[in-house]
Parts: C-alpha cells; sequence; structure tokens
C-alpha cells in the first residue's frame, strides 16, 4: 500500500483538506510494517488478524457499569451472540435508552470484541445502554444471513426492552461501515414493522450497490479500505452477484432506486473524506432528507474509514466520539454532563 500526498487537491472525490497528520503517520506506520492486508489472507486467518490488530490502535476500553454476554434466538434457532453494556443499575421506573449496534468488519470481520473500547465508550459518554451485535459473518454465512440477524436482534430489542431496563421509546440504532449498512436496512425494516426507533446512528456506512462514486476511484488505495479489500469483502459475503442490488446490501441504490426511506427515524450520518465510502454516505443523507426525514450528515475531512477506531493514535478522533455522543444524547432526550 502506499500513501497519497496529503496536500489538498481538485481530483473529484478527493477532499480540499488535507489529511490529518496524525492520520499520515499512522498510515506511514502501516506501510512500514509491510503486514499483509486482509485481502491476501485466507478468510478465518484475515478474521484473527483484525481481531489482534483492533486493541493497538484503539482506545483504552473505559469502564461500564456491566458488560454482559446474552443470546437472541434467530429465525433459523441460532443463537445470536449480542452484548449489553449498561451504565449504572438499571431502574424498572426510570429505565435507560438503548442503543442497538452492528459492528463493522466488511460482513467478514469484526466481533463485539473487536468494537469493545467504541461500545463502552458510547454507553458511558451517552449514558445508554448498548447493546452489541456478533451477528453471522461470510464466507461461512452469506447474504442475507448477516441482515435477518439484525431484523431479528432489532425485533428482539424492542419486545425485551422493558426485561432488559430499556425504555421502548428510546432506542436507537446504529453501527459503522457494513455494521451502518445494516443499521440503515433495519430503520427501514422498523418502520415496515411499526416500530419506532429514535435515531440511526450510521458511521461511515456503505450504502451502494457498485463502489463506482468519484471517492472510491479517487482513494482506491492508500487510506486503509482499498478497492481490493472491498471487492473481497464482498466476495465473502454476497452469495450471488445479483444481490448487490438488493436494497438490503445497497440502500442507497440497489435495484436502482434503493430502499423506500420516507418514514424512517432521524439519522446521522458520519462520513471521512479520505475514505472511499465517503460519496455514498453524504448521497444516502441526501436521500433521507429527500425523503423528508431529518438527516445529520458531520463529515471528517481530514480521517480516513475506520477513524472511530483508531483513537489511540489519532486525537482528533475524539471530536468525533463527542459529536456521535452528542447525537445519541439529543435523540435520546437527556442532559449533557
Amino acid at each position: 500500500m502506499s500513501v497519497v500526498p496529503s496536500s489538498p487537491s481538485a481530483t473529484p472525490g478527493l477532499p480540499d483538506s488535507p489529511l490529518d497528520p496524525q492520520m499520515a503517520a499512522l498510515l506511514a506506520l502501516i506501510v512500514r510494517a509491510k503486514r499483509p492486508p486482509i485481502h491476501a489472507m485466507a478468510p478465518e486467518d484475515a478474521k484473527i488478524a483484525y481481531e489482534k490488530s483492533a486493541p493497538i490502535l484503539d482506545i483504552h476500553p473505559p469502564p461500564v457499569h456491566t458488560a454482559e454476554d446474552l443470546l437472541v434466538p434467530a429465525r433459523d434457532g441460532h443463537a445470536i451472540p449480542v452484548r449489553l453494556y449498561t451504565p449504572r443499575e438499571a431502574s424498572w421506573i426510570e429505565p435507560l435508552p438503548l442503543l442497538v449496534y452492528f459492528h463493522g468488519g466488511g460482513f467478514t470481520v469484526g466481533s463485539i470484541d473487536s468494537h469493545d473500547p467504541l461500545c463502552r465508550l458510547l454507553c458511558g459518554k451517552a449514558d445508554c445502554m448498548v447493546l452489541s451485535v456478533d451477528y453471522r459473518l461470510g464466507p461461512a454465512w452469506r447474504f442475507p444471513t448477516a441482515v435477518n440477524d439484525a431484523f431479528d436482534v432489532l425485533h428482539w430489542a424492542f419486545a425485551e426492552a422493558d426485561k432488559l431496563g430499556a425504555d421502548p421509546a428510546r432506542i436507537g440504532l446504529g453501527g459503522d461501515s457494513a455494521g451502518g449498512t445494516l443499521a440503515a436496512a433495519c430503520a427501514v425494516e422498523a418502520r415496515d414493522a411499526g416500530l419506532a426507533p429514535v435515531l440511526q446512528l450510521l458511521v461511515y456506512p456503505g450504502t451502494c450497490a457498485r463502489q463506482d462514486t468519484p471517492s472510491h476511484r479517487a482513494l482506491a488505495d492508500g487510506y486503509l479500505l482499498t478497492a481490493d479489500m472491498i471487492r473481497w469483502f464482498f466476495a465473502q459475503y454476497l452469495d450471488q452477484d445479483a444481490s448487490r442490488d438488493d436494497w438490503r446490501f445497497a440502500p442507497l441504490d440497489g435495484g436502482g432506486t434503493g430502499a423506500k426511506v420516507d418514514g424512517v427515524c432521524p439519522a446521522w450520518i458520519a462520513v471521512a473524506g479520505y475514505d472511499p465510502l465517503h460519496d455514498e454516505g453524504v448521497a444516502y443523507a441526501e436521500k433521507l432528507r429527500a425523503a423528508g426525514v431529518a438527516a445529520t450528515l458531520a463529515d471528517y475531512p481530514g480521517m480516513i474509514h475506520d477513524f472511530f477506531k483508531l483513537g489511540r493514535f489519532v486525537p482528533a478522533v475524539a471530536q468525533a466520539h463527542a459529536d456521535a455522543v452528542a447525537a445519541l444524547r439529543t435523540a435520546f432526550g437527556t442532559s449533557q454532563d
């Protein structure tokens, strides 16, 4: 992987702002390490490599009141592992808001463990429960298994909220990258099922059927997530190429028009300037707004894909974390400490 110079450029798909200096230094460090990229590994080796690298770059896991591992029944009888974080003792009189969170990793790598620090941070700072979902991954489980798991946990969370000490009137959906795709799909499923989440927190979500936007072309290599890696992820996940046009995979433009999003819950969408997925995140915010859905777009021009999990090396990530927390607190109606 080569690091593209971080000076401002007029090239379509590149931001006008330079790459964050600490981010540029981190990318250079990754290049010098000469570790094989995920897409050059066997899937099982890629899963292990991702789990090992995640805690090196992420923030230290903040303390929470409790972190409990549970199982949620899937429609096919599979037990979906989930982890429930609580910021303080649950009160049945004053239940806590709940964020259902789907981790990123191209539908192939990642877990509730790889995203443990981020979920802990959101739990503590937003003063909400977080239910982190270990949905099934490719290539052993292909589309639409992951999205079916996400939908099953969505319905379970609303049905079991009272028992968990959560407020069913204050449930949010969240996810990063592939997890953002699942959260966006869950927002549509929730509307269709008569459920009413208060927010979809989408962090650099994947939303388009094919990777042909200006940001995909301009940022195909050099910024951690590459075009080769995206193709490899989708090869592990999709059951057939035609599934690219399913709105559950591509809520922006699957099938040409993508998901019908009128009436879905409000959105907070974070995008990174040096991320191939930048343009599709922006376009999804525009799609929601065109349908009359309130959508806040938070653009971080000096960041790269996966930057929410690079806070140990890049201090500027802390501001994005704070922005996400503020969005959750606003949606949940809780005061900021």
